[in-house]
């Protein structure tokens, strides 16, 4: 017989239900306070990214939410103060949590990252205008041009408008894969460009949690702590801010390429590089891990053999070394090839790639180099950046190609030398490429979460998070040409760094206490 239930016993098991979630939250405050402090700054970061972030242009949609005072005027000041008061917050909390990591399980470090995560899906692009070029050169293939020839500048518009001028004319550098996304996204949301931006972080959200999954298999394989290693990829501010609220295609890459590492480590070595192939057709970067994927096949059919006692023969053979070799390049290329026929535009992406070249800051060594010999020679002569750093890079890249080849062939003896290799190889790239990014070093944080990272490299990695966090402004403008800005921005990276290791270096409590007692 069903058992009746009375309105006030619903009323009830309605209130119990609730005391308990309220409980379940307290319980989460009380025990992590660290992870609701990070949370209360990303909600200061994006109400204030409605006032200081690059607000699409000649659109209507804040004026009719009543939105727009807060772009200029005493707005903007207060949206100013509410976004560095939750940068600061939450870079507070990420330190605070990297100091004592084993406080807070997986469980509740992954609640964090999605907690932190949800609110950015709704901010202002902030840090970088890229996600109006994606929609620009979505646009241009929609309306039957070729975007590998032509820019979105053949498309005016308000996402043009919106969009750094300086790629209105340029072609598209990105993969096939990402362009036929991106070609469906703007056809559901055409010229909108709150809804094309906000459809872009939906589809980018399969990368977080790809990363999820993979980056605490990818430590525990190799002994490494899972905690940390979401700690170092995912709970960072650096790149929460820029893959997420900027948003950038190399969150779906970085999920994909540390899934496919994670697979193929797992002995599951064509589905691990399916899913490179994955990576490949998002970013072509992902192709600097692909080769190091032989090296660890090889591995395991080496131990595979070893360890059986049936087999007699000798464990690595030149046929399969021939064998894995080509299965582990025509496996991913197969997957990029079938997105490429599908787009139908054969290989022009590569025409995009020289236009990185226009990017110039001091973050890669070539550019650096290229500044120093500028700056030097200045008392004797006047030289011009451009031409110097044609030669500067031209270095770098032969150097580059250099260190690759011997990274890989390095790697060969097992699996974690190859993961060693890939990741200094990615660290190469970031330092030796033409010009570099914040959210670019998502390509070695992914993969350095393998190994048991001492404590002054953490502090180097919150150093430089600090730091990029600083000098790259919400309005995509850029400060480390301003000495004073750069000045405390450096100070300010250094006091993150060592409080990771040291609590209240500035030794607050002291003051505080010399306060309240005199």
């Amino acid at each position: 017989m069903t058992e009746m239930v009375t309105p006030g016993a619903k009323q009830a098991m309605a209130a119990d239900s609730a005391t308990g979630a309220r409980a379940g939250v307290g319980s989460f405050l009380s025990r992590y306070p660290d992870a609701c402090l990070g949370f209360l700054g990303v909600l200061f970061i994006v109400a204030g990214s409605y006032g200081l972030s690059d607000v699409p242009r000649n659109n209507p949609t804040l004026a009719n939410l009543g939105l727009e005072p807060m772009t200029y005027g005493h707005g903007k000041t207060l949206s100013g103060m509410a976004f560095w008061t939750g940068v600061a917050l939450m870079v507070i909390a990420w330190v605070r949590i990297g100091r004592d990591h084993q406080r807070m399980s997986v469980r509740a470090t992954m609640v964090t990252i999605g907690a932190w995560t949800a609110p950015l899906m709704v901010a202002i692009p902030t840090f970088s205008r890229d996600v109006y070029a994606y929609l620009g050169q979505a646009t241009v293939l929609m309306e039957g041009f070729d975007p590998y020839t032509d820019g979105p500048a053949h498309h005016p518009g308000p996402i043009v408008d919106s969009m750094a001028q300086i790629w209105a004319p340029t072609t598209s550098p990105y993969s096939p894969g990402f362009m036929l996304l991106l070609r469906g996204i703007v056809g559901i949301t055409g010229d909108n460009v709150f809804a094309g931006v906000f459809l872009i972080r939906v589809a980018l959200l399969p990368g977080l949690l790809l990363t999820m999954w993979a980056v605490p298999r990818i430590a525990e394989h190799f002994g490494a702590s899972r905690r940390l290693g979401l700690w170092l990829v995912l709970l960072n501010p650096m790149l929460l801010l820029h893959l997420v609220a900027g948003p950038h295609l190399e969150l779906l890459m970085m999920g994909f390429l540390a899934a496919g590492v994670a697979l193929a480590l797992r002995g599951q070595h064509v589905a691990g590089l399916l899913t490179l192939g994955l990576a490949l057709s998002v970013k072509i970067t992902a192709g600097i891990a692909i080769p190091f994927i032989m090296w660890i096949w090889l591995d395991h059919l080496r131990k595979r053999r070893e360890a059986d006692p049936h087999y007699s023969g000798e464990p690595i053979t030149w046929r399969d070394r021939i064998g894995i070799f080509f299965a582990t390049g025509a496996i991913p290329v197969a997957v990029f090839g079938a997105f490429t026929a599908i787009l139908g535009l054969g290989i022009g992406w590569t025409n995009g790639l020289s236009y990185a070249s226009r990017i110039i800051n001091p973050f890669t060594i070539p550019i650096f180099i290229g500044h120093i010999i500028t700056y030097v020679a200045a008392p004797w002569t006047a030289l011009n950046l451009q031409p110097v750093l044609e030669v500067t890079r031209a270095i770098g890249s032969a150097a580059l190609a250099l260190i690759l080849v011997y990274l890989w062939w390095r790697s060969r003896r097992n699996e974690r030398d190859a993961m060693a290799g890939m990741a200094w190889a990615m660290l190469a790239l970031l330092l030796l490429e033409p010009s570099t990014l914040p959210w670019y070093y998502t390509w070695v944080a992914c993969l350095a979460v393998a190994f048991v990272l001492p404590m002054w490299v953490r502090q180097v990695v919150v150093g430089i998070s600090t730091f990029y966090l600083i000098v790259f402004q919400p309005d995509d403008s850029i400060l480390f040409y301003k000495p004073v800005e750069t000045l405390l921005a450096i100070a300010l990276a250094t006091l993150a760094a060592v409080s990771l290791r040291r609590p209240d270096p500035l030794r607050l409590r002291n003051f505080g206490s010399l306060l309240r007692h005199g």
